[in-house]
């Protein structure tokens, strides 16, 4: 081999250059998975705010026709309550008694099931179900409707340690 013959190359990839493309390909994927498991999480609220909405005007309904709000689950065309919606994500609580002086988080999260009676108000609530991904769902763990038609959220399930996350939640 003289010195004027170029040696030809070796077709592939060099160790760097795969480096380069996997730490890339990291980076993408940082950030791509964090914003679709957010877009996610958004879609089941979405879910449960329907569930809600359907609910509520379920009562009204039932409101117009009876002169009350419901005492059985039945009366809303559900075969049970509390019932799990959003594909088994959340799941829908009933109450159904005299309405609290100032709706706040806290008084809407006291009742969970419908009371047996005939009441002149209502909430329906939702709460994601323990163990699922939509638990870790920070910002919006509770979300509820009150009989005038006020929503709420709060950034815990319970509702009555969390902030108020209504004006966030609810767009």
């Amino acid at each position: 081999m003289t010195r004027h013959q170029s040696r030809t190359r070796n077709a592939g990839f060099t160790l760097v250059e795969l480096m380069v493309v996997v730490t890339i390909a990291a980076i993408l994927i940082g950030v791509a998975v964090p914003a679709y498991q957010s877009q996610v999480r958004h879609s089941r609220r979405t879910d449960a705010k329907t569930a809600l909405l359907d609910l509520a005007g379920r009562e009204e309904k039932f409101l117009t026709l009876n002169n009350g709000y419901t005492t059985t689950a039945a009366q809303v065309g559900y075969a049970a309550l509390p019932v799990a919606v959003g594909s088994g994500y959340y799941t829908v609580y009933v109450c159904v008694g005299t309405p609290p002086t100032t709706p706040t988080i806290s008084s809407l999260n006291s009742c969970t099931s419908v009371t047996g009676t005939t009441g002149t108000s209502f909430v329906v609530s939702a709460i994601p179900v323990a163990g699922t991904s939509q638990a870790n769902d920070s910002s919006c763990q509770y979300f509820a409707v009150d009989n005038t038609g006020m929503q709420y959220s709060s950034d815990s399930s319970a509702g009555t340690t969390g902030n108020n996350t209504t004006a966030t939640c609810w767009q």
